[in-house]
C-alpha cells in the first residue's frame, strides 16, 4: 500500500476538483450552444480566449462525444482517490500506476490539443487552459507519490517534477504569446 504525502494529497484533491468544474462547466456551456446556436459561451472573451470557437470543432469530440465528458469522468476518478489520500488512506500499487497512466494519457492528450488551439483552431478556450494547467501538476504529485522512493531514471524524473511542469509551462506560454503576439501586442 502507497499512502500520498499530506501535500501532495491536497494537490491531487484540489487539482481534481479544479478540473472537474472546468470540465463540467464546459459541457454545461456546450449544451447552451447545442440548444441555441446563437448563444454566447461565458469563456468568449474576445477573438482569441473563444470558447464558442473551440467547442465547435471536430477536435473537442475527438472521440464522437464533447471531450470534456473525459475530463469530467477522470477528474471524478481522482478527487475520489484524492479523498482518499486526503484521510491517509494507503492505497495499492496498481492504483497509483493506473492514475499515474491516465494522467500520462491526460498530458498527452492535452498536448495534442493544445496544438490544435494554436495551429489549427487559432483561438484559446480559458476552461480548456485550466485543464491544461491542472493535468501537469497532477502528473508530478503522482509520479512523485509513485516512484519518489525508487532507484534508477523514474526516481530523477520524481525529484525534478517541477522543474518539468515549470518548464511545461513556459513553453506552452511562449507558444501562446508567439502564435497570438500581433493580438497580445495591439492590447499595449
Amino acid at each position: 500500500m502507497i499512502a500520498a504525502a499530506p501535500r501532495s494529497a491536497w494537490v491531487l484533491l484540489i487539482g481534481g476538483l479544479a478540473g472537474w468544474i472546468a470540465s463540467f462547466t464546459l459541457i454545461v456551456e456546450r449544451f447552451k450552444l447545442f440548444v441555441d446556436p446563437a448563444y454566447q459561451p461565458s469563456c468568449s472573451l474576445n477573438p482569441i480566449l473563444s470558447c464558442g470557437s473551440v467547442m465547435t470543432t471536430d477536435q473537442a469530440a475527438l472521440f464522437g462525444f464533447p471531450n470534456p465528458i473525459i475530463g469530467v469522468a477522470g477528474f471524478a476518478v481522482v478527487v475520489t482517490l484524492a479523498v482518499l489520500a486526503v484521510a491517509g488512506v494507503g492505497l495499492p500499487r496498481w492504483i497509483w500506476i493506473g492514475l499515474w497512466l491516465g494522467t500520462i494519457a491526460g498530458t498527452v492528450f492535452i498536448c495534442w490539443l493544445i496544438f490544435q488551439s494554436l495551429y489549427r483552431i487559432g483561438a484559446l478556450c480559458p476552461y480548456c487552459m485550466v485543464v491544461w494547467a491542472i493535468i501537469t501538476p497532477l502528473l508530478a504529485v503522482v509520479t512523485q507519490t509513485l516512484w519518489g522512493g525508487s532507484r534508477g531514471p523514474m526516481r530523477v524524473v520524481a525529484e525534478w517534477r517541477w522543474t518539468f511542469v515549470a518548464l511545461f509551462y513556459a513553453v506552452v506560454l511562449l507558444l501562446i504569446f508567439l502564435r497570438f503576439q500581433d493580438y497580445w501586442l495591439s492590447l499595449v
